[in-house]
């Protein structure tokens, strides 16, 4: 019996038994469930399942009537903490069943989290363990603090209990505590006040001892219940754009037991149950590929209905092309998942799925269906306005000015940065800690919303777009880009092909940090808190003049200021990433060679260097630029490099394959090409069965961080493999990829990830306009994360990077090569 078959007879017999279960009723209180959370139908709470409390996941969590309301319960240090201040060591997640309990040992401080240098985290000495407890009470749950010792004396007024609840949900919404009363503001409102500690703190929108959430809305409605003290209702965003609303109770003198204790009653809708979602491409499909539509339903959902396409006709009369009973695939996290295939409907027009009351968003069947509109706001809109060193116009508009011209300071050695950028002992250039490093204020992409320049994202920028030129071909012009001038205009074209024109901007930062340096540069980002967090014109961070430490602060003199807020310039010795960077460098060169021939030159000059520098290093280590300069240069040594080590890079397979496949017939090795062969079967073996987890037909293993940029590159290295191993690999599995990205993935937002990209995307997101509730076309999220163990999530925020982040790579021009691909092994 096939695995789909084994599926879809466990999901007759599950319907079945609830069924039955249904019939006797379930009961209707929480319950302790098997993944170790409390559990009813339309309620769940977790304890410690997540611990990210930065990204909003963490503590004590809840999820009532589908919706993630609240999170991060837990004692905090400040009423409204922020990113880097902080928090508690979460010990092993503890159960006990008899009394239907959970329960987890916490304490401060978490010393692992912090690091030395200019991290800004300052960890106060305040030491002490505590138990958080969460246990049920019918409907409701009690959320119990019992700590080890009393808080010392200086803390008191201090220590406090937080829970966050999801603003997104709340804007327009009204509350109650005690006898005050309001509605939930769409923008965070003062007064602000200093506190004993000089600190800037947010005046609670109201005190007393019962909250109630949204008592106007059957689905939000909840009230929270402090046992022995009074609820604070905070605005989290006063001190912090991307904060929640917070509710606190302060930490009693002298209490151990019941230090907190809080009781929760959301309302639960009876019978509630999750709507179902039809999860399809938003942009739609080619009459070869595949069609399938994926139906994710309630796990107690018993009542499978007639999936229908229907072709849309311009009187507004629908036309049934196909009706039939949805294949049952099984279930994948906590929904139940069938399957609706209309692979057979090739007739080009606009379709939608429906299912009951349900439809899809409209979509369209035809041959062009990539060429136009798809892979295009990338190339057109994200990468000009990631652009650095430019001042990026669209017609009326000014994405942002002339930027970091300043670049950059050699950072401080032994220093740790608090983004992560480490400097050791030393510079491991001819320049000193804050001497200015020139060359640097050229060429670049922002690599996300805190425009830090990463050498690896900047060469796999350009390398992507050299290779979706070797393969596909693509000439594209609708962006002036002015290198003198530092200026792009957008939506003019220059009669100059854009991808030639990012490429050379993207190598232009690499090749000026090797030149001035004689080395790479590991990153450059500004060096203080307040520039990392702004929300702005690129333009503002700096003053794009070279700082002068002789002159005062505030002082200009020829073209030098005073003003330290230059961004720093990191270096390190990294092979592995030093060799990344030759085979980007190395695949620039082939494309750049007509187009600016004495880049392509040196950039290739340079890719050898790094190459040479780096011979002892293993061979996994340095396949991709073997690879790469392989195909540039034909040289003999390069070929050598895959015939000595065939066995060890075969062994890789999965890591190796896209790059062996492309440099195959240049070996012509019959010992490589029979172990090649071999290993590339087993690797199908391994991808067919990863694919059977979950019913999207990709590897899919959903985790706090949305795997849309993961899967994307999934589906570029397919292409190599479909294409150079036809008779092992269809072309299934990168088109699989690509759906997944533009709608078919898991949960209840069922958007492109791709912004502005089909009939529905994603609109609000992580980008450097995050603030203003916006997008940028063309920039990929990562999507759908996982609320552990079992939630699927893709909130409606522009503060959760986790989800909705934009980056550079896996944030557009692997999306490109993908849509770029797909268009052409379905009409090639």
């Amino acid at each position: 019996m096939k695995n789909q078959d084994i599926r879809s007879l466990f999901f007759v017999l599950f319907l079945a038994l609830s069924a039955i279960s249904c019939q006797k009723e379930d009961k209707d209180e929480l319950v302790l469930n098997e993944l170790e959370y409390l559990e009813m139908q339309g309620l769940n709470v977790m304890l410690a399942h997540d611990f990210y409390p930065e990204g909003h996941q963490g503590g004590v969590s809840f999820i009532q009537n589908g919706l993630r309301v609240a999170t991060n319960g837990d004692l905090r240090l400040e009423p409204t903490p922020g990113q880097w201040q902080p928090i508690p060591k979460v010990g092993e997640r503890q159960i006990d069943r008899e009394k239907q309990e959970i329960w987890v040992e916490m304490s401060y401080p978490d010393s692992s989290r912090h690091r030395k240098g200019f991290n800004p985290i300052i960890y106060p000495d305040l030491n002490f363990k505590y138990k958080l407890k969460v246990r049920p009470e019918g409907r409701s749950f009690r959320i119990i603090v019992d700590l080890e010792k009393p808080i010392p004396e200086d803390w008191i007024g201090k220590v406090g209990f937080n829970l966050e609840l999801f603003p997104g949900l709340l804007f327009g919404k009204s509350y109650y505590l005690d006898d005050e009363k309001g509605i939930f503001p769409l923008q965070a409102n003062g007064p602000l006040f200093t506190d004993d500690e000089g600190k800037l703190q947010m005046t609670p929108l109201a005190a007393g001892k019962i909250l109630t959430v949204a008592p106007e809305s059957e689905e939000q409605r909840l009230t929270i219940e402090n046992n022995d003290g009074e609820l604070q209702l905070i605005d989290g965003r006063g001190e912090h754009n991307n904060g929640w609303f917070v509710v606190r109770s302060l930490i009693k003198a002298g209490m151990t037991t019941n230090a907190v204790e809080w009781l929760i009653t959301p309302n639960v809708i009876k019978g509630w149950m999750h709507k179902p979602v039809v999860q399809l491409s938003q942009v739609g499909y080619h009459p070869l590929q595949k069609k399938v539509a994926i139906l994710e339903l309630d796990a107690k959902d018993q009542s499978l209905k007639k999936v229908e396409l229907k072709r849309l006709e311009t009187n507004g009369h629908h036309a049934s092309v196909k009706t039939s009973e949805a294949q049952i695939w099984g279930k994948f996290l906590r929904y139940n998942y069938v399957q609706f295939d209309f692979s057979e409907i090739e007739e080009p027009g606009l379709y939608q799925v429906v299912y009951g009351d349900v439809k899809s968003e409209p979509f369209q069947i035809s041959d062009d269906v990539y060429k136009r509109h798809v892979w295009q706001p990338t190339l057109e809109y994200f990468l000009p306005v990631q652009m650095c060193h430019m001042r990026i116009n669209d017609r009326y508009r000014v994405w942002h000015d002339l930027c970091h011209m300043d670049d950059a300071l050699m950072a401080p050695t032994d220093s740790i940065h608090f983004d992560g950028y480490a400097q050791g002992s030393s510079t491991l250039t001819k320049y000193n800690p804050m001497d200015p490093v020139p060359g640097l204020n050229v060429g670049g992409w922002h690599d996300a919303g805190d425009y830090d320049l990463r050498v690896e994202s900047q060469i796999g920028t350009a390398q992507m777009l050299s290779l979706a030129i070797e393969e596909f071909g693509v000439e594209y012009d609708q962006t002036l880009i002015d290198q003198s001038m530092h200026l792009v205009e957008m939506h003019r074209p220059d009669g100059k092909n854009d991808l030639l024109q990012q490429i050379e901007h993207g190598v232009l930062t690499v090749v000026g940090g090797y030149d001035a340096m004689g080395r790479l540069y590991r990153g450059i980002i500004c060096p203080t808190l307040r520039q990392y967090v702004m929300l702005g014109d690129a333009a503002s961070m700096t003053d794009n003049l070279v700082y002068n430490a002789k002159l005062d602060s505030g002082e200009i003199v020829g073209g030098r200021s005073g003003i330290a807020d230059d961004r720093w310039v990191f270096t390190e010795q990294n092979p592995y990433r030093e060799l990344r960077v030759a085979a980007g460098l190395a695949s620039a060169s082939r494309v750049l060679k007509n187009y600016n021939p004495s880049l392509a030159a040196h950039s290739l000059e340079i890719a050898q260097s790094l190459w040479e520098a780096n011979t002892q290093e293993k061979a996994m280590v340095k396949v991709q630029a073997a690879t790469e300069l392989l195909l540039t240069t034909g040289e003999q040594k390069y070929k050598m490099f895959f015939i000595e080590h065939g066995e060890e890079l075969t062994s890789a397979i999965d890591r190796t394959g896209w790059l062996l496949g492309r440099i195959k017939d240049q070996i012509n090795e019959p010992a490589f090409e029979e172990q090649l062969v071999k290993s590339i079967a087993e690797l199908k073996q391994k991808i067919d069965k990863e694919r059977e987890e979950n019913p999207y037909g990709v590897p899919y293993k959903p985790n706090i961080w949305g795997a849309g940029w993961g899967i994307q590159r999934f589906g570029v290295e397919q292409y190599y493999l479909h294409t150079r191993f036809p008779e092992t690999f269809p072309n299934d599995y990168l088109l699989h990829a690509l759906n997944f990205v533009l709608g078919c993935h898991p949960g209840e937002n069922n958007a492109s990830f791709a912004s502005g990209v089909g009939s529905k995307s994603i609109k609000v997101a992580y980008g450097v306009n995050r603030a203003d509730w916006s997008f940028i076309p063309g920039g990929v999220v990562s999507g759908t994360a996982l609320i552990r163990p079992d939630f699927p999530e893709l909130l409606e925020w522009p503060f959760l990077w986790q989800q909705t982040e934009y980056v550079l790579g896996g944030g557009g021009t692997d999306f490109m090569f993908l849509t770029l691909a797909a268009d052409h092994v379905l009409n090639n």
